[in-house]
């Protein structure tokens, strides 16, 4: 008896979930990783606000450390607007993780099952095998004792 179409159609299915929590996750930490790199350029502008303020503070130029201030401040408004999106990006992450995880030992159960139901295919095979060659063998010990008998 052949495994269950159900549960062959339950693996594909189950296969296909797995692939597309894969590629949520994948689309997730792509996201969390262009918000991190983000949060890089806005503190590598902080630094460079800085570097001029200091460079403006000793040539004495007020219009140059009054635009270091200012780049200063855009780069801590720009990292205190990415903080949160980061901070649900990763819980975003985390949750792919998660499902991915479920689906991926939902998967191995379906092929575990698969698996054992054709063990258990074979078996009942190798015993209708085994119980046809003892009938057969029985049946050709009958007519040679028949054939004893005449």
């Amino acid at each position: 008896m052949p495994v269950n179409r159900a549960l062959l159609k339950l693996l594909q299915v189950r296969e296909l979930e797995e692939e597309q929590c894969r590629s949520a996750l994948a689309s997730a930490a792509a996201a969390l990783r262009r918000l991190e790199q983000a949060l890089a350029a806005a503190r590598e502008r902080g630094r460079t606000g800085r570097a001029l303020m200091l460079a403006g503070a000793q040539g004495g130029n007020l219009e140059d450390r009054l635009a270091a201030t200012e780049e200063v401040r855009a780069s801590l408004r720009h990292a205190a607007f990415l903080w949160p999106r980061i901070q649900s990006a990763e819980l975003q992450v985390a949750a792919s993780r998660q499902k991915l995880l479920a689906k991926r030992t939902e998967c191995r159960q379906a092929k575990t099952w698969i698996e054992t139901e054709r063990r258990r295919d074979a078996i009942e095979q190798n015993r209708k095998q085994q119980q046809a060659l003892d009938e057969w063998h029985r049946s050709r010990r009958d007519r040679e004792d028949a054939r004893k008998e005449h």
